[in-house]
C-alpha cells in the first residue's frame, strides 16, 4: 500500500514503514537505545531526504522511548533524579545542535554532515561494542578465564565540585559530568535524529559509574524530553517534520518497544550486544560505501531555495 509523504515528497509502502518502526522499537526496548541511529539511515536508504529523516525520526523516538520507560518504571529501574540532570544538559545541547544544523542547511552541507556523523559514530561504537561483546562471550564459555579487573570509580569524576546524591543509582558524584554527557547527546539528537542512547548507555556505565540495571530505563527517560524538544525546534525552524511518516513509525515503534522489553529479559546480554554491534557495523558500511562509490547519476537537477 503506497502512501505519499507530503514533506519528504516521496511515495513509500506504508507496511514497510510500520515494519521499520516495529523493528527499531524492539531494539529500543531491548537495549535502552532510541533506535534512531539505525532508523535514520534506513529511512535515507528508502529515499527519504536526510533532513526530513533526522527531524521526523526524533519524533518517533519520543514515543518508543516513552513506551519503554513505562515498562522500566514498573520494575523501578529508572533513576529519575539522574535523568533530570541529564535532560538539563540535553536541552542545552539540542538547542546548540539545531543552530548548527540550520547554519549548515543554509550552506547546503547538511546532508553530508548527517552522513559523515553516522559513519564516524557508528563505526567507532559498533567496533568497540563488537570487541567487548566477543570478549564477554569468550569469558562466559571459559569460566576459568580471569574476568577483567573491576575498576573502582575513583576517577576524576569523584574530584569535581557540585556533588549530588543519586539514591537509585547509589552514587554521590558531581553534576558536571552528567550535564556534559547530556549536552553532547543533545547535539547528536539535533544533528543525527538520534536519542543518543548508543553514546549515553556506555557513558552512564563507564564515566558516571551507574549500575547497569538502572542504565537502560534512565537512558530512555532522558531521551524523551530531549528528542521531544529537538522535534519541536526542527518543526518550527526547518519545517522538516513529516507527520504522515512520523505516525506510521510511531505505531510500529510503540508496539515494538513493549515486545523488545520482554525479549531483553530472556536473552543473554552478551548475545544481544553482538547482534546490535553487527547491525550497527552493517549500516555504517552501507553509508560509507554510498559516500565513496560514484552515484548512478552524476548530476541531479533541483531548485535551490531563494532563486
Amino acid at each position: 500500500m503506497q502512501i505519499y509523504l507530503p514533506i519528504a515528497e516521496v511515495s513509500v509502502n506504508a507496511f514497510m514503514l510500520l515494519g521499520l518502526g516495529g523493528m527499531v522499537g524492539i531494539l529500543s526496548g531491548m537495549f535502552g537505545v532510541g533506535g534512531g541511529f539505525l532508523m535514520t539511515p534506513l529511512l535515507m536508504f528508502i529515499g527519504i531526504p536526510p533532513a526530513v529523516a533526522v527531524a521526523t525520526e526524533a519524533n518517533q523516538i519520543v514515543a518508543s522511548s516513552f513506551s519503554g520507560v513505562l515498562a522500566h518504571l514498573r520494575k523501578k529501574t529508572v533513576d529519575i533524579r539522574m535523568g533530570i540532570v541529564l535532560q538539563i544538559g540535553g536541552l542545552i545541547g539540542a538547542g546548540l545542535g539545531v543552530i548548527l544544523f540550520n547554519f549548515l542547511k543554509s550552506l547546503g552541507q547538511v546532508d553530508l554532515l548527517i552522513t559523515l556523523s553516522y559513519v564516524f559514530f557508528l563505526g567507532i561504537v559498533g567496533t568497540l561494542m563488537f570487541i567487548e561483546s566477543l570478549g564477554a562471550i569468550r569469558r562466559a564459555r571459559n569460566p576459568e578465564m580471569a574476568p577483567p579487573p573491576k575498576r573502582r570509580q575513583r576517577s576524576w569524576v569523584q574530584t569535581l565540585p557540585f556533588k549530588m546524591r543519586f539514591r537509585t543509582s547509589g552514587l554521590y558524584i558531581s553534576v558536571i559530568p552528567p550535564v556534559l554527557v547530556g549536552v553532547f547527546v543533545g547535539i547528536l539528537a539535533a544533528i543525527m535524529g538520534v536519542g543518543g542512547g548508543f553514546i549515553m548507555v556506555p557513558a552512564m556505565i563507564y564515566i558516571l559509574g551507574m549500575p547497569t540495571k538502572v542504565v537502560v530505563g534512565t537512558s530512555l527517560f532522558q531521551i524523551i524530553l530531549v528528542t521531544g524538544f529537538t522535534t519541536l525546534l526542527h518543526a518550527t525552524t526547518n519545517h522538516t517534520v513529516d507527520m504522515a511518516l512520523a505516525v506510521l513509525l510511531l505505531v510500529g515503534g510503540v508496539i515494538g518497544a513493549q515486545i523488545g522489553t520482554q525479549i531483553g529479559t530472556r536473552l543473554k546480554a552478551e548475545q544481544l550486544r553482538v547482534l546490535l554491534a553487527g547491525m550497527v557495523l552493517l549500516v555504517c558500511g552501507k553509508l560509507a560505501s554510498d559516500l565513496l562509490l560514484q552515484p548512478a547519476e552524476l548530476y541531479s537537477l533541483g531548485v535551490s531555495g531563494g532563486h
